[in-house]
């Protein structure tokens, strides 16, 4: 535990920590930048959710509609978890104290967990069931647990700026 605490006020005490503090528009713009991510992100899930649960593209197979948006889901997951990450070495401590960063950490484990075990276990089977309009139970089941997990992620992340104690 010692060793992941020395690691995290290595970067919290860094020199690009300090310009991203003390600079008045280096965080606002890496905000920013993480809040257009974070939209790209749950925004293009979200179209793979609305196709497994049956409220959008139904006339699209699976397989199209998540070959064309995926891509984009993963450059802007990499810009989310860069921007990210520079964000919390600004404040690391600060921020593993506070009880919402930490929920949003988990969730957004939760939501890759539910990718996986839809990718590796549930979509095996998607060519038999990729022109459907109606998915069966545990695409639409993933495809729901996958919204709620993400409009959690975006309320966590929201309410970590109204309850961030730095100072």
């Amino acid at each position: 535990m010692q060793f992941l605490h020395d690691i995290i006020s290595y970067f919290e005490n860094s020199v690009l920590a300090d310009n991203i503090r003390e600079n008045d528009l280096l965080f606002p713009l890496i905000e920013s930048i993480h809040v257009v991510a974070i939209c790209l992100v749950v925004g293009s899930i979200l179209a793979v959710d609305l196709r497994l649960l049956g409220f959008a593209s139904v006339h699209r197979s699976v397989s199209r509609v998540t070959a064309g948006i995926l891509p984009l889901t993963w450059v802007a997951f990499a810009v989310a978890v860069a921007s990210g990450g520079l964000l919390f070495i600004s404040n690391a401590t600060k921020y593993l104290e506070n009880g919402y960063f930490v929920a949003k950490l988990f969730l957004i484990g939760l939501a890759g967990l539910n990718m996986v075990v839809f990718h590796l276990v549930s979509a095996k089977d998607m060519a038999q069931w990729d022109s459907q309009s109606r998915l069966p139970f545990r695409a639409r089941l993933a495809g729901g647990l996958s919204v709620l997990l993400w409009i959690s992620v975006v309320a966590c992340g929201r309410w970590i700026g109204f309850t961030m104690r730095v100072g």
